[in-house]
């Protein structure tokens, strides 16, 4: 089959796709986004897109990545990297993943140098935050200090980059799972996560980033369904919530 062919037969397998929807009654689109329809962002060829984070963008992403089964994991990294590939073939970008489960902002500044300054990336897309909760209440969520961390972090990767596109994606919870719905987690989680998306529009402005606003895309599509549609522990989202991820990713990134 021709490329032009393929290309043409991946658009109508989209089409496709909303159609069969429509038939089981589908009548809005959690994701904010129609399918497909997106336009594609401007990237040079042989752009390096480093996407790094905690166990939401890690998804078991092969620490080997001359394996090229395993090398990106199976989150929204992984979906972004394959529309683009596809939609985008002479393109020729490069996709890294550098999520480890687990991670706080702090592990973040500390693998900074090696994990995002020695990659050399032309676009740093990062999701952190979820891991910094204190939902003891003996401990306290430090925002200060949590700011000025990122502002660090940030500044260092674009002093190494002056031209450097960033994208900052805001945590997010649902309320899903026991520790949210039974485990007393909820209230805390929800006002410390607010407070961490507030620094991030902040920071966003300050690197002229783009702003995907993870929180509200999750709200928004948990109205219409349930959380546990989307997020099964409150925390970590399902196939579905990292299509909607990518969906709203390549929006931003594309507008």
């Amino acid at each position: 089959m021709k490329r032009r062919n393929f290309l043409q037969a991946g658009a109508l397998c989209g089409g496709a796709a909303a159609t069969t929807g429509a038939a089981h009654g589908a009548k809005s689109h959690p994701s904010g986004v129609t399918g497909y329809q997106y336009r594609l962002p401007r990237l040079k060829e042989g752009t390096r897109l480093l996407f790094i984070g905690d166990s939401i963008t890690d998804m078991k992403w092969g620490r080997n990545e001359k394996d090229r089964n395993h090398y990106l994991g199976h989150s929204y990294v992984y979906l972004i990297a394959s529309r683009l590939g596809v939609d985008m073939p002479q393109a020729k970008l490069e996709f890294f993943n550098r999520g480890h489960s687990g991670n706080r902002l702090t592990n973040l500044k500390s693998r900074w140098q090696k994990d995002v300054i020695e990659m050399k990336p032309d676009l740093l897309s990062v999701l952190i935050g979820v891991n910094d909760r204190k939902v003891e209440k003996v401990s306290a969520f430090a925002a200060d200090q949590w700011e000025a961390d990122y502002r660090d972090i940030l500044t260092r990767a674009r002093k190494a980059n002056p031209a450097l596109r960033i994208v900052l994606l805001d945590p997010f919870v649902l309320k899903s799972g026991w520790w949210m719905t039974k485990g007393g987690q909820w209230e805390t989680s929800r006002t410390q996560i607010a407070k961490m998306c507030a620094i991030v529009t902040r920071l966003t402005g300050e690197f002229d980033a783009v702003h995907v606003k993870t929180q509200e895309v999750f709200d928004a599509a948990a109205k219409t369904v349930s959380p546990e549609q989307w997020i099964w522990d409150g925390v970590h989202p399902l196939p579905q919530g990292h299509e909607l991820i990518a969906r709203n990713w390549l929006r931003a990134v594309s507008a």
